[in-house]
């Protein structure tokens, strides 16, 4: 069991935990939850025997083999596919011994090391890599690239991948769905399910944490508390241990009573009935989600739009897309005061590509687009947090927008964001992700948007910030379309799913709990209509032109696996003249003799190694056949 006794961990002044003592088992998956500074990496980096403790100690057996996702890749020509083979240290072991027993002609070390090889299920590592890199979005053609060649963000899952391959006793993962899209977290949720070992996690995602957790163990108050059950059942007890605090019952009672005024003074307008109908949901959510809450360091509101459109913004018959690339194809759509819609959609299909089409920050192809006058939009994108100023204060970028804004003003507005007392005068250069990310929402909200569009607003956003945001959007009465992979913010948020697939915006008729089932039968389809489509190159009535063209992409789609099969053709062919050799060896008598027995033996396991081998690469290039007979 992994077992901390009287653990104390300073960094510098400051204090993060003392006299902490806790037990998990081999199995257990454990979130390990807190805001931001209580010590959390700082747990991680004990365990990997980065940093030693202060005070007591953390132990845990030591034949463990522990694995963690590395925060930086270097740069390196190194293919993908190898990169995350070097994740099984064994493996790799393995390989580099029966490769010195092959140059040292060490026929019984070889054939041992094939057995070692054969007991870790080696043989199928080359698979396995496949597996992992194909579920967290790769497609086969990656496997070969260079890793240098990856963005920053597919990096990091590739550094995901290589964590995820070895064959580990303890998994420790540090915000693993930053860089992940909602269809990648849902893979990622049901392999961690399936993980054998013991888990250890740091997120900010609720619905991932419920998903998986068996125990939670939260930071605060220089204490670690485990609790039994998933991240909802900590936050029923904690809420309960919370309960008779008066502070969260001034703070419901307000929002409540805000809430219910608004209710009662426009629910019999008809121009006001659907947003006083979304305030009654948000009321119904309020009450389930906030008490767990009341001690967060951020407390805001969406300013109440000045004026809003009978209609915000609304497109006919819209093309859009990069270059010669089109991903989106004759989209009508309309946004009314009070729609507040999540985007679902596989990833790449264009959800992001619509958001930038709603902001008019994408030029469309063809079609329509209109702009209400009154329309204000607040649009919320990753790059945006590249456009603030290193060397500008928080303060700073608000009286950009304000000039005219009293200073004690602005700092007390960002106070609510937890930009308090110096940290509001402090240049950002040393913000984190998540630092930024407020401040950019913080910045959109003080312009007072009737129109929120909000493309993964949760990134690098703890806990206790995303509750905070969800809090403000449920009261906002203005319309607002989100991109998430964060399930609880969508649950909370949004009345409507529009799911973006095939080029096309339609509704989504399923709930979001149902969303993982509906994404994985769409998967199999595609993979029949794959199937389908290469029956149309035989289809008399195409164009030789048109067939020439479905050639075409045929032969690109399958070249990965072509290739494949070549590759174990040639290994077949050179097993097979080695075997022949071989039995040209065994078939002479004196090989027999008395003096010849050492030689005999070590003849006899390099066949068996040869036969082994053989065996292995013809069942591959059986498989690999199998499935190229499928894709054509």
């Amino acid at each position: 069991m992994l077992q901390a006794i009287n653990l104390g961990i300073r960094r510098g002044t400051k204090l993060l935990f003392e006299e902490t003592s806790f037990q998990i088992h081999p199995g257990q998956k454990v979130g390990l939850t807190g805001a931001n500074g209580t010590g959390k990496s700082s747990l991680f980096s004990l365990i990997l025997k980065q940093l030693h403790a202060d005070t007591g100690d953390c132990i845990y057996p030591d034949h463990w083999v522990v694995a963690h996702v590395a925060q930086e890749l270097a740069d390196s020509k190194q293919q993908a596919i190898e990169f995350v083979l070097d994740g099984d240290i064994e493996l790799r072991q393995i390989q580099q011994a029966i490769r010195t027993a092959e140059e040292n002609n060490d026929g019984i070390k070889v054939a041992t090391l094939h057995t070692q090889l054969d007991n870790i299920d080696g043989y199928t590592a080359n698979s396995r890599a496949s597996q992992l890199l194909a579920g967290l979005g790769f497609v086969a053609s990656d496997e070969t690239r260079s890793i240098n060649e990856f963005s920053g963000g597919w990096q990091m899952r590739l550094n995901l991948a290589k964590a995820l391959m070895c064959r580990s006793d303890l998994l420790l993962l540090d915000e693993p769905t930053n860089h992940l899209d909602l269809d990648t977290i849902i893979w990622l949720e049901s392999w961690l399910a399936a993980y054998r070992g013991t888990l250890l996690l740091i997120s900010h995602d609720r619905d991932f944490l419920n998903n998986i957790c068996t125990h939670i163990a939260h930071l605060e108050q220089q204490r670690i508390q485990l609790y039994t059950g998933n991240y909802s059942a900590f936050e029923h007890i904690r809420a309960e241990r919370l309960a008779n605090q008066q502070s969260q019952y001034v703070k419901q009672q307000r929002n409540i009573a805000h809430i219910e005024s608004y209710i009662t003074r426009f629910r019999a307008q008809a121009t006001k009935a659907k947003q006083a109908q979304s305030r009654l949901k948000a009321l119904e959510r309020m009450q389930t989600i906030a008490p767990a809450h009341v001690d967060s360091p951020f407390h805001f509101s969406l300013f109440e739009p000045e004026k809003i459109p009978n209609s915000l913004l609304h497109m006919e018959a819209i093309d859009a897309g990069y270059g010669d690339t089109q991903i989106l194809k004759n989209v009508d759509f309309q946004l009314l005061p009070g729609d507040r819609i999540g985007l679902l959609g596989p990833n790449g299909a264009g959800k992001s590509t619509l958001i930038k089409v709603l902001a008019n920050q994408l030029k469309i192809q063809s079609g329509e687009y209109h702009l209400a006058k009154e329309t204000k939009i607040g649009y919320f994108a990753q790059h945006q947090l590249e456009q603030l100023h290193n060397d500008h204060t928080p303060v700073e970028h608000l009286q950009q927008i304000d000039s005219k804004a009293r200073e004690a003003d602005l700092r007390n507005y960002l106070g609510r964001f937890g930009f308090s007392n110096d940290m509001a005068l402090s240049k950002i250069q040393n913000f984190s992700g998540g630092e930024k990310s407020r401040l950019v929402l913080a910045m959109i909200i003080y312009q007072k948007p009737n129109l929120l569009l909000l493309d993964e607003p949760t990134n690098h956003l703890d806990l206790e910030m995303r509750e905070a945001l969800a809090e403000a959007l449920q009261e906002f009465s203005g319309a607002m379309v989100i991109v998430s992979h964060d399930r609880h913010l969508l649950n909370a948020t949004c009345d409507q799913l529009l799911l973006v697939s095939q080029q096309s915006v339609s509704e989504f008729p399923l709930s979001l709990d149902e969303y993982p089932k509906w994404l994985s039968e769409h998967n199999a389809s595609l993979t029949n209509s794959a199937t389908a489509s290469t029956k149309n190159i035989n289809n008399p009535n195409i164009s030789n032109k048109e067939r020439k063209k479905l050639e075409a992409a045929q032969r690109q789609k399958t070249a990965p696996l072509r290739k494949k099969i070549k590759q174990l053709e040639d290994t077949l062919q050179r097993v097979s003249e080695k075997q022949s050799a071989l039995n040209q060896q065994l078939s002479d008598s004196n090989i027999y003799a008395e003096e010849n027995k050492q030689k005999l033996q070590q003849l006899l396991l390099e066949k068996a190694e040869l036969d082994k081998a053989h065996e292995n690469a013809e069942l591959e290039w059986l498989d690999a056949n199998e499935e190229l007979e499928k894709s054509t």
